[in-house]
């Protein structure tokens, strides 16, 4: 579904991505890991439209869709939750839904909408409610929520579990599996490599800007260098 190839991204003359290949398959969960500043919000981010890349390939479906306005990239199947939600603080949790929305057809809104609060009943019943009102694990919610109303192919999901507690935490993950199961694409880019890993099927490790590793989930999480930098665990020799 998607593919990344040799993808380079600057910002001025620092170099935030070099040559980055990674794939996403139809209905997978991929993890993106690494520490702060190794690029995995840049790498969701050209993937979306929100920068252009200097080089590389970004091939959706087969189109190469890096060259194209973010717009374009939402109403083509790919929806984006970013880190630290970016929730319209001032709107009402219907509103935030509904700008998630605005590209649809309006005879497809009410159905959209239904979904949503199906997927998260806590919404629902706080339709009304400004959204800075949330609590941290109700705006994940939301910021979720939204990206899900144009009914997207792939999710970008930008550290779901930023700042909530285990709890909270296990509940987003619960919920990210449940959309997966309904057909949808996942590249996830978390700290909490754990959760992560025992989510997801394979897995891409960037440092620096360069992927440093990639295989499937239990490789990686068995990998003495992964659990050392990532899981807490282990030692790196020498």
């Amino acid at each position: 579904m998607l593919e990344l190839e040799r993808l380079t991204v600057s910002y001025g003359k620092r170099r935030a991505l070099e040559d980055v290949s990674l794939t996403v398959g139809a209905g997978e969960i991929v993890a993106l890991l690494g520490a702060n500043g190794a690029g995995k919000s840049t790498t969701l981010r050209a993937v979306s439209g929100l920068v252009r890349p200097a080089r590389g390939r970004i091939a959706y479906d087969g189109r190469d869709i890096a060259r194209w306005t973010a717009d374009a990239v939402v109403a083509s199947g790919i929806g984006h939750v970013p880190e630290g939600r970016e929730i319209f603080t001032d709107f009402t949790v219907l509103e935030n839904l509904l700008v998630g929305g605005h590209t649809l057809p309006r005879r497809d809104v009410p159905a959209r909408l239904e979904a949503a609060f199906g997927l998260f009943p806590v919404l629902a019943e706080r339709r009304r409610q400004r959204a800075g009102t949330l609590s941290g694990g109700e705006q994940q919610m939301l910021a979720i929520a939204r990206a899900l109303m144009t009914r997207p192919r792939l999710l970008l999901l930008d550290e779901p579990s930023l700042g909530l507690a285990p709890r909270l935490t296990r509940e987003i993950f619960r919920i990210i599996r449940r959309i997966n199961e309904s057909g949808v694409a996942v590249l996830l880019v978390e700290q909490n490599a754990r959760a992560a890993l025992a989510l997801a099927a394979r897995g891409y490790v960037l440092e620096t800007g360069r992927i440093a590793a990639a295989g499937p989930s239990t490789a990686l999480a068995a990998d003495d260098r992964i659990q050392a930098a990532y899981l807490g665990v282990g030692r790196v020799a020498g």
